[in-house]
C-alpha cells in the first residue's frame, strides 16, 4: 500500500474547507462573527451566513484579503486558489466600538455601554498615536458644543490610558453630573479643573473639584464622513 504525502494531505484540507478554517481562527482569537463582518465592510450577518449556511459560496477577494491580513495567514487557507503570502504588516487590531454616545451638548445619561462592533486598525499606527492598542475604544459624538473640533456624529477614539497619571489639557471624555460628555479639559491651580466647550454658543464648567469629574479617557483620533 502506497503511503500518502502528509504535506499534500494538509494542503488539500486547508484549501478544501475554508469555512472551517475561518471558524477555527475566529474561535481561537475569541472574535465574533458580526465584528468581523463589519471589519470587511459587510452586514453584521455576513460571516455567520458564510460559515453556517454556505452563503456566499466563496469569500470575495477583497473580504478574503482583509481577513487573511487580520489573522496573519496565507489566503489559501481562506479559499484562494494560489498562495498569496502573509502580510508583512502583521495582524490588525480590532478596536471595540461602543453603543454609547458622548454628548457634546448638554450631556445625556448613558447607562447602557455595550459592544456595537469592532473596527480594525494597524497596531503600529496605534502605537504611533502613543496609545496602548488594548486601552482604546471608539464612541460617537452627540451634539454640537465641540464644533468645529468635533461634529455631531463623529466617531472618536478614546485612550483610556490617558485618564491615568497627571492630567494635561486636551479633549477628553468625562462623566460629570451623571452624564457622559466630550469636553476640553483644562487643569487649573490647586488641583481644580475646567470643562470647556469649543463652540462659544454652549456653556462651560469652570473651577471644578477634581473628584467631581470622572475622566474616562483622552480623545486621540476622530473619523467622520465627508
Amino acid at each position: 500500500m502506497s503511503r500518502k504525502n502528509p504535506i499534500a494531505i494538509v494542503w488539500n484540507m486547508e484549501i478544501s474547507d475554508p469555512r472551517a478554517e475561518l471558524d477555527r481562527l475566529i474561535r481561537k482569537r475569541g472574535d465574533d462573527y458580526s465584528a468581523l463582518s463589519r471589519l470587511v465592510g459587510r452586514n453584521p450577518a455576513y460571516i455567520q451566513q458564510y460559515i453556517k449556511r454556505g452563503s456566499p459560496k466563496r469569500l470575495g477577494e477583497a473580504e478574503r484579503a482583509v481577513l487573511a491580513h487580520y489573522f496573519g495567514v496565507d489566503e489559501t487557507l481562506l479559499g484562494a486558489t494560489k498562495p498569496v503570502g502573509r502580510s508583512d504588516r502583521g495582524s490588525l487590531k480590532l478596536v471595540p466600538q461602543l453603543a454609547v454616545g458622548a454628548s457634546a451638548g448638554a450631556g445625556a445619561l448613558n447607562d447602557g455601554e455595550w459592544l456595537a462592533g469592532k473596527v480594525g486598525f494597524d497596531p503600529g499606527w496605534l502605537r504611533k498615536l502613543g496609545v496602548d492598542p488594548d486601552k482604546v475604544s471608539i464612541i460617537r459624538v452627540e451634539g454640537e458644543s465641540m464644533t468645529p473640533t468635533l461634529n455631531d456624529g463623529d466617531d472618536i477614539m478614546v485612550d483610556r490610558g490617558g485618564a491615568t497619571g497627571r492630567l494635561r489639557e486636551g479633549v477628553h471624555v468625562v462623566r460629570f453630573d451623571d452624564s457622559l460628555m466630550v469636553k476640553r479639559l483644562v487643569p487649573g491651580p490647586g488641583g481644580r479643573l475646567s470643562l470647556l466647550s469649543d463652540n462659544p454658543a454652549y456653556p462651560d464648567w469652570s473651577d471644578l473639584a477634581v473628584d467631581a469629574v470622572e475622566v474616562i479617557g483622552r480623545v486621540v483620533w476622530v473619523g467622520r464622513r465627508l
